[in-house]
C-alpha cells in the first residue's frame, strides 16, 4: 500500500499539500522526511506519538525518516496553539531534554536498518552560528510580515489584546521554514510532517525552499487529536500520561489505553498501531457484537505498551491486571483457573519475568486504594479477615463482613473466601512481602500494605 493510502485509511490526514505530486513521488521512490519536536519537557508524552509514528510507518514503507529535536527552536517556544507565551528554558534544561527524549525515540524509530535508518539531528547545530544580521538578511526578507500575520497560530494570539504576541513568538516561523531549507539543501528532504497546528509553520518552509533553492517540497498535517466526549485526548486527572515509565508507570500508561471510550478505541487502534486492516476489521466486529468482553480495548493497550515499553513489560502489566482483576483466569494452571493464593502468586513471578514482580506490583497498587496494616500483626497472630474488611472500609461492620463473605462476595488474593474465621498471614503477602488485595464483589477493590 502507498504511504498516502495507509494514512488516508488510518484518518491520519488533517491538510496536504499537492497531495497528487506527493502521491506520485512516495510511490516512485523513496523520499526524506523530517519531522520536528520541541524538547520542551524531560519526556514525550502520548500527544507526541501521532506525528512520531507518522515518521515510523513512512520509514516501513522504505522512506528515510528525519527527527529534528528542536535545540534552537525549544529555546523560542512555539505560539501555535497557545493562549500565553511560554516559559524560556535554559540551554542547560533544553540538552538534558534531548538526551532523555532520544533515548524514547529509539522504541519508536529502527536507527540501526541498514537501508533506511533514522536520522536525529539538533537543529542548533545549523542555527546557533548564524549571526542575527544573517539570518535577517538571508531568511528574513523571504517572508512578508502581512503573511505571517495572515498565518493562524500568530493571529489568534494577536487577536488576544491581553496576552499578545512577542517578537521572539513571532520569530518562531522564520526559524523553523530555516529548518526545512537547511534539511531539503543538505538531505534532499522532501517533506515536512507534524501536527495540524503546524500547518503555517510548515507552508511557511515550504515558500522558503522554493524561494532559495528553487525546489518543490510538501506539507503534510496529521489531525490533532480530541476524544469523543470533548475531553483533551493525553490528560487525566493525575495530568499528561508521558513515555517516560520514571513520569507514568507502565501500568499506568497501560490503563490510560484499557480506559479509552468505548466510542474511541477503533480510532484510535488507527491511530496508534501498527496493525493491518484485517486485525483492526475483526476487532471493529468484535467491539460491535460483544463490547463488554473489552477485547479491542486490550488489543489497544498491549500494542501501544509492546512500542513505548517493549514487549515484556507490555506482557507483564496486561497478565498482571488480568491475575488481579479480570475474569480471565484459564490460562493458570492449565485452564483450571486460581486454586489457591500460591497460584497466585506462582502467576505474577511469571507475568513479571525480568521486568521485576516487586517493581510491577508497586506500579499497580499506587493506582488503587490502599489501607496500611502492622506487619507486625501479621507476622505474629495475624490479622482476622472480618477485622481487616471493616479496617478497609469494605464493609461498614464486623457483622455485615461475616455476612458478605458467608455469600461468597469476599476475595483475598482474587480467590473467594467462605471462612469467617480466616486470619491473614506472611502466607497471604504477594511476593516482596508487602501487599495483599482484598475485594468485595466485582468492582470493589483495595490494596493492603503491610508496614
Amino acid at each position: 500500500m502507498n504511504i498516502l493510502e495507509e494514512l488516508e485509511w488510518r484518518g491520519l490526514i488533517a491538510d496536504c499539500t499537492d497531495k497528487a505530486a506527493l502521491n506520485e513521488k512516495t510511490s516512485s521512490r523513496p523520499i526524506t522526511i523530517y519531522c520536528g519536536f520541541d524538547p520542551t519537557a524531560e519526556s514525550l508524552h502520548v500527544g507526541n506519538l501521532v506525528p512520531l509514528l507518522g515518521l515510523r510507518r513512512f520509514q516501513l514503507l522504505g522512506h528515510h525518516p528525519i527527527a529534528v529535536a528542536g535545540g534552537a527552536t525549544g529555546s523560542i517556544g512555539d505560539p501555535s496553539g497557545k493562549t500565553a507565551e511560554r516559559q524560556l528554558l535554559t540551554k542547560e534544561t533544553i540538552a538534558t531534554n534531548i538526551a532523555s527524549v532520544k533515548e524514547q525515540l529509539r522504541r519508536l524509530l529502527d536507527f540501526d536498518t541498514k537501508t533506511n535508518p533514522a536520522r536525529l539531528v539538533d537543529n542548533a547545530s545549523w542555527t546557533e552560528n548564524v549571526t542575527c544580521l544573517d539570518f535577517l538578511r538571508d531568511i528574513g526578507k523571504h517572508f512578508s510580515v502581512n503573511q505571517m500575520i495572515g498565518k493562524e497560530s500568530v493571529r489568534a494570539r494577536m487577536e488576544d489584546r491581553e496576552v499578545g504576541i512577542s517578537y521572539t513568538e513571532f520569530s518562531y516561523m522564520l526559524l523553523q521554514a530555516f529548518d526545512f531549507y537547511v534539511l531539503c539543501r543538505d538531505s534532499n528532504c522532501e517533506l515536512q510532517i507534524g501536527g495540524s497546528d503546524q500547518w503555517g509553520n510548515i507552508t511557511a518552509g515550504i515558500d522558503l525552499c522554493r524561494k532559495k533553492l528553487g525546489k518543490p517540497v510538501y506539507g503534510l498535517t496529521l489531525p490533532l487529536i480530541t476524544n469523543t466526549d470533548g475531553t483533551k485526548f493525553g490528560k487525566t486527572e493525575a495530568g499528561a500520561v508521558w513515555v517516560d515509565p520514571r513520569k507514568t508507570s507502565v501500568y499506568k500508561f497501560y490503563q490510560f489505553w484499557i480506559r479509552t471510550d468505548d466510542r474511541d478505541v477503533i480510532r484510535y487502534l488507527k491511530y496508534f498501531t501498527f496493525l493491518s486492516r484485517e486485525e483492526i476489521g475483526a476487532l471493529e466486529r468484535q467491539h460491535a457484537e460483544k463490547p463488554e468482553a473489552r477485547a479491542a480495548h486490550r488489543e489497544l493497550a498491549r500494542a501501544v505498551t509492546k512500542l513505548v515499553h517493549g514487549q515484556e513489560a507490555a506482557d507483564a502489566v496486561d497478565l498482571a491486571s488480568e491475575a488481579l482483576f479480570g475474569s480471565i483466569h484459564q490460562k493458570v494452571h492449565g485452564g483450571g483457573g486460581l486454586d489457591s493464593s500460591s497460584s497466585l502468586q506462582d502467576y505474577l513471578r511469571k507475568s513479571a519475568g525480568s521486568f521485576g514482580v516487586e517493581l510491577l506490583l508497586e506500579s499497580i497498587v499506587e493506582d488503587l486504594p490502599n489501607v496500611a496494616v502492622s506487619k507486625l500483626k501479621i507476622e505474629s497472630a495475624g490479622i482476622p479477615l472480618v477485622e481487616l474488611l471493616v479496617t478497609a472500609g469494605l464493609c461498614p461492620s464486623k457483622g455485615q463482613a461475616r455476612k458478605d463473605i458467608e455469600g461468597g462476595g469476599v476475595y483475598v488474593n482474587n480467590l473467594r473466601e467462605t471462612d469467617t474465621k480466616r486470619a491473614l498471614t506472611p502466607k497471604d503477602l504477594l511476593p516482596g512481602g508487602k501487599y495483599l488485595f482484598l475485594r468485595k464483589g466485582k468492582k470493589n477493590n483495595i490494596v493492603v500494605i503491610a508496614k
